[in-house]
């Protein structure tokens, strides 16, 4: 993953509802969009647009199933994610100390 996906990422998670929505994902709740409407306490079309960045960024799922959709986290994306910050933090200690 290079410096660019790490940091677009964190623009994903910079939200504060798409944060909650994926904590909830993570916390192993299979949910539909109404769940997290109820969850969340914003509107449906909110959570479709947090929901629809997450997807995009790979770190939600959707599936149908029947009339709805249900959403789960991507584990590998997150375990991705952060090895990413792991080498990052490696060349920020290897690059030493700035001074400004």
């Amino acid at each position: 993953m290079t410096d660019t996906h790490v940091f677009d990422l964190l623009d994903v998670l910079a939200d504060p509802h798409r944060r909650q929505i994926l904590q909830r994902l993570v916390d192993g709740a299979v949910c539909t969009c109404t769940d997290l409407v109820a969850a969340t306490g914003v509107g449906q079309p909110t959570v479709s647009h947090h929901l629809k960045v997450l997807r995009e960024a790979g770190l939600v799922r959707g599936e149908r199933c029947g009339r709805f959709v249900e959403y789960s986290v991507v584990p590998d994306r997150l375990r991705t994610l952060g090895e990413a910050f792991t080498t990052l933090a490696d060349r920020a200690e290897m690059a030493g100390p700035t001074r400004s």
